[in-house]
């Protein structure tokens, strides 16, 4: 009886990119993060070592995690976590992955704070899915106290479990429930909200989208259903001179400027653009008194 050769680390990395090949932007830099996650090791350890034996579990659990991201699976989903604003975030198929454009929102509130120099900051996250934004924030301003609310149990458990692991648990309070009516009554320095605000029909055009929670995504036929909902309650949210900032995607940003031109009146909301210079999110201050 014949034994197969224990392929080496280069072998295992090259056949693990050849499966990536047209199922990944980045087949390289996939296979060797999910080959490294496999190992437990550091990538730089897996170049300086290609003739090293895999063995044969790690072998197996990286082709699988190989043939699944070739099908459009997020990485994130494989390995379990996402970077975000310089942090480890825990994510599985209950949340989305937290995008780089979020992050504009942690800058534009930590501008605010520390413009407005307040010894206490109450934050809201609407829809706070893996609580990226709500961590984040906890965690950039020790002087916050954030509410996150969701209607999805599962993401309140991420983001429950990642408020632990970063420290912040005991000034991130989340609930469950439809959009802000948690907090119905209550008034906060600033108010973010990442909503569904994606078509319908693009979900239905991007299958890497469909491996994400489409009540996380679905924004209706034009995107704007959720804030439709949300944007007339908000300035019933915001303490006088509060921040609000709602983030969208550009063919939805039209429609939500009107949106929280309408609701806000005669304030003038405007209009901040992400890394690659595309409108991104709203941004409004309301009136100090």
């Amino acid at each position: 009886m014949t034994v197969a050769a224990t392929p080496s680390l280069a072998q295992t990395l090259r056949s693990g990119i050849a499966t990536l090949q047209g199922g990944s932007e980045a087949p390289r830099s996939d296979a060797l993060l999910l080959l490294s996650r496999a190992l437990d090791c550091r990538r730089e350890w897996i170049l300086a070592h290609g003739d090293a034996p895999m063995n044969a579990p790690a072998v197996a659990r990286f082709e699988r995690w190989c043939r699944q991201r070739a099908r459009g699976v997020p990485l994130a989903y494989l390995v379990g976590d996402a970077g975000f604003y310089g942090r480890t975030f825990e994510v599985d198929p209950r949340v989305l992955v937290p995008r780089p454009e979020s992050e504009h929102l942690i800058d534009e509130v930590l501008a605010f704070v520390a413009r407005a120099a307040r010894d206490r900051v109450e934050i809201l996250d609407v829809g706070v899915g893996s609580g990226a934004l709500a961590c984040t924030l906890a965690a950039e301003l020790p002087q916050a106290y954030v509410c996150g609310t969701d209607r999805c149990a599962g993401a309140l458990e991420v983001a429950a479990a990642n408020a632990r692991r970063l420290g912040v648990a005991r000034r991130c309070a989340l609930y469950a429930g439809d959009l802000a009516a948690p907090v119905a009554g209550r008034r906060f320095d600033a108010v973010v909200a990442n909503l569904p605000y994606v078509s319908s029909n693009e979900i239905d055009a991007a299958p890497p989208l469909q491996f994400e929670p489409r009540g996380a995504l679905d924004g209706g036929p034009d995107g704007l259903d959720a804030y439709r909902r949300f944007v007339p309650a908000a300035p019933a949210l915001l303490k006088p001179g509060g921040l609000l900032l709602l983030e969208a995607a550009p063919p939805q940003m039209a429609g939500l400027l009107e949106l929280v031109r309408a609701a806000f009146a005669p304030a003038k909301p405007s209009v901040g653009v992400d890394y690659a210079g595309l409108a991104r999110y709203v941004r409004l201050e309301s009136a100090a008194s």
